[in-house]
């Protein structure tokens, strides 16, 4: 049985929105509405989703930028959110994170081996001649030259930038990078070098991942596992290759067949998603998904779908694999 490092129970995360200048009513906007799951030992856990399914909020809630709403994220048994500091500072050491962003998650006053350096300076680790051989090491690690430690980030190229990144997030040794969309700000060509790079430093490192991305052509090359949300929820959870040989939710299913296939030679009529996404301040009653579903039933209008097991340890929240039926 693999070792859970984090555990994410019934997680939520509301903004409140002013709705009146006179009464000071309420609604909230619902980012992250009670999502369950877990993150094991040496995997690569991908997340995703369309734009505003809750990916990035669900990223804030596991580093904790941000308190949650209402559940808990336990991190080896301890509940991220009520550590004390001497467990939160230890826990800010073991999660680290890659930004989507190279260039804009640097700082351009600063000389590469000052930003590797630096998470070493905050947590007060060794010497200043000490932290600089370790830049030296992270740059060898990530494919960058050691007379580059004291350039500026403006002198790098996109994926140079983002190994700097990568290499910034390794300097304290983390167990677990939390990657929300690394390459996609990068050309195709180079995100495939980035890919290949986490994917060497994670069996050489023994690294776990949280990749969060909206390329399912990205997903399935790099994840173990798959989860899907839909405004806020997990709609789908599944092994890399049960998810991509055969989604159960009908929006894993949709979101499959609007992938494009990389092959000149093969006519395919892209499937695009019916209908708006609704919004998380006023999402609909039962199952939230419905208004777009082509599956949609009475009881999806009525009241929101359980999540069901299935034998091979799949969970999906839909109504057509509970009393509904089976559309396999």
């Amino acid at each position: 049985m693999p070792t859970t490092l984090l555990a994410v129970n019934n997680l939520k995360k509301h903004y409140p929105i002013k709705k009146s200048n006179t009464f000071f009513t309420y609604e909230s906007l619902r980012a992250v509405d009670g999502i369950t799951f877990e993150l094991y030992e040496g995997e690569t856990l991908g997340i995703v989703g369309e734009s505003g399914c809750g990916k990035s909020t669900t990223r804030r809630l596991l580093l904790n930028v941000e308190p949650p709403t209402e559940g808990t994220v336990l991190y080896r048994g301890k509940n991220v959110v009520t550590m004390n500091r001497t467990d939160l500072r230890r826990y800010r050491r073991d999660v680290q994170m890659i930004y989507q962003d190279p260039y804009s998650s640097l700082d351009p006053k600063w000389r590469v081996g000052n930003l590797i350096a630096e998470p070493l300076a905050i947590h007060r680790v060794g010497t200043r001649a000490e932290r600089r051989k370790r830049a030296l090491e992270l740059m060898n690690l990530v494919g960058l030259r050691e007379h580059q430690i004291s350039k500026f980030v403006h002198e790098f190229s996109g994926g140079q930038r983002q190994r700097i990144g990568i290499a910034r997030a390794l300097a304290l040794n983390p167990g677990i990078i939390v990657a929300d969309e690394p390459v996609s700000a990068l050309d195709v060509s180079i995100q495939a070098q980035v890919i290949n790079l986490l994917l060497d430093l994670k069996e050489r490192l023994q690294l776990t991942y949280v990749f969060i991305s909206h390329d399912l052509s990205v997903i399935r090359y790099i994840s173990d596992r798959v989860i899907v949300m839909y405004l806020g929820k997990i709609v789908e959870v599944a092994r890399n290759e049960d998810f991509f040989r055969e989604p159960l939710h009908p929006y894993s299913k949709a979101l499959l067949k609007a992938v494009p296939i990389p092959d000149p030679g093969v006519t395919l009529e892209l499937q695009e998603i019916e209908g708006e996404v609704p919004s998380p301040i006023d999402p609909p009653r039962g199952c939230a998904f419905h208004p777009r579903c082509p599956f949609a039933m009475d009881i999806c209008r009525q009241r929101e779908p359980e999540v069901v097991s299935t034998d091979s340890g799949r969970k999906v929240k839909c109504h057509l694999y509970g009393e509904g039926g089976d559309v396999r």
